[in-house]
């Protein structure tokens, strides 16, 4: 794929989480959690996006729900687990994003807040139609997810250069 084509990050954050006596980095989903993790892959799904990577942090609740979502699309995509995610900055998540190999187009970060919300805002140079309203008056709740665009390599990444086309969250 040419650097000149646009492509697409998705910042997913993990669905609601249990609070049962274990380690952070070992709390499940709890129900609501599972059932909006697996609504918000069909919201994926019925974009149309073709995902050829998913980035989704080492916790238990980020990979179950990805475990969830993922099962909704019609093409699996590559899936790394990726230690550095849980807990990241958004500094640290985009030194991450720009690691990715320049054959990927279109990718999905399952990621923790305030490092999710935090990217999409400082990712975004522009937005289109009210992304940018909806994502700021229901901040970035569990299982909601930022469609960005960018063109360039994955390495040119940076804080303004993306587009946030979309924005979802999951019912109150």
């Amino acid at each position: 794929m040419s650097v000149a084509e646009p492509r697409k990050i998705v910042l997913f954050r993990h669905a609601k989480a249990d609070w049962p006596q274990v380690d952070d980095h070992d709390r499940p989903l709890a129900e609501r959690g599972r059932m909006d993790a697996a609504v918000a892959g069909r919201k994926l799904a019925d974009s149309g996006t073709t995902f050829d990577l998913a980035l989704v942090s080492t916790a238990a609740r980020t990979r179950e729900t990805w475990k969830l979502a993922v099962h909704e699309l019609a093409h699996r995509p590559k899936t790394l687990y990726e230690e550095r995610i849980y807990e990241a900055s958004p500094g640290e998540l985009i030194a991450v994003l720009n690691e990715t190999p320049d054959d990927v187009q279109n990718a999905v970060l399952v990621g923790h807040n305030p490092g999710v919300h935090g990217l999409a805002d400082i990712l975004a140079g522009a937005a289109e139609g009210d992304a940018r309203d909806r994502m700021r008056r229901r901040g970035f709740p569990a299982a909601a997810f930022a469609v960005l665009t960018f063109t360039g390599s994955w390495k040119t990444l940076e804080p303004g250069t993306a587009t946030l086309l979309d924005y979802w969250a999951p019912s109150e």
